[in-house]
C-alpha cells in the first residue's frame, strides 16, 4: 500500500519540505520555498540522498537524505560541516 509522508525543516532563510511516497517503488520529492528542487526514486526500504540547492548568495548545495523504513520515514537535511538535522514530520 502506498503512503506519502510529509517532513519540513527551516534553513539558512529558507523552507526545506520533503514527501516521501512509500511503496515498492519509494518516491521522494523535495521543496525549497516551494518550488520542487529535487527528486528520487529508490526501492523497498533503501535510503536515498536528494542534492538541492539553496537560492542563497552564493547558492549553497545541501542535501536531503530520506530512508523510507524500516518502521516511520525519516528525513534529515545534511549540510558540509554540520551535523544533519532532523526534519520534523508534517500530518498531512
Amino acid at each position: 500500500m502506498r503512503r506519502r509522508h510529509h517532513f519540513h525543516v527551516d534553513h539558512a532563510g529558507h523552507s526545506v519540505s520533503a514527501t516521501i511516497q512509500t511503496g515498492h517503488k519509494v518516491e521522494v520529492e523535495v521543496l525549497v520555498d516551494g518550488k520542487e528542487t529535487g527528486h528520487a526514486t529508490t526501492h523497498d526500504d533503501h535510503p536515498v540522498t536528494v542534492p538541492v540547492e539553496l537560492p542563497t548568495d552564493p547558492p549553497s548545495t545541501v542535501s536531503v537524505r530520506a530512508t523510507p523504513g524500516p518502521g516511520v520515514p525519516r528525513c534529515f537535511l545534511e549540510v558540509v560541516g554540520a551535523d544533519p538535522q532532523v526534519m520534523s514530520p508534517r500530518p498531512y
